[in-house]
């Protein structure tokens, strides 16, 4: 298990994650399939939002149960809260540091 620092493109947006990063995959829902994201999947005990919780705003559509989140300043989607995964972050790898 590893921690690693993620943060949106303007640095607004601060979090961290302690995973085994063995395993990714590209969501199909039509939001995710429009933005390319690699994501990562932790549990939510294992996410700890540092920075920024006023400068994220989020995006939900359809039956309102998964939560995308997206900063203010910069318009960078760093994680969200999938409908299918419940309990868990859905982590976008590329704003993960050292990836």
């Amino acid at each position: 298990m590893q921690a690693y620092e993620g943060t949106c493109h303007c640095g607004a947006v601060k979090f961290r994650i302690n995973t085994v990063l063995d395993s990714t995959a590209r969501c199909n829902c039509s939001l995710c399939r429009r933005r390319s994201a690699i994501m990562h999947y932790v549990p939510m005990k294992r996410f700890e939002l540092l920075q920024g919780e006023d400068s994220l705003t989020q995006y939900q559509w359809h039956t309102n149960t998964a939560a995308h989140f997206f900063c203010k300043t910069c318009g960078i989607y760093p994680f969200h809260k999938p409908r299918t995964r419940p309990g868990f972050m859905g982590i976008n790898v590329g704003c993960l540091a050292g990836i």
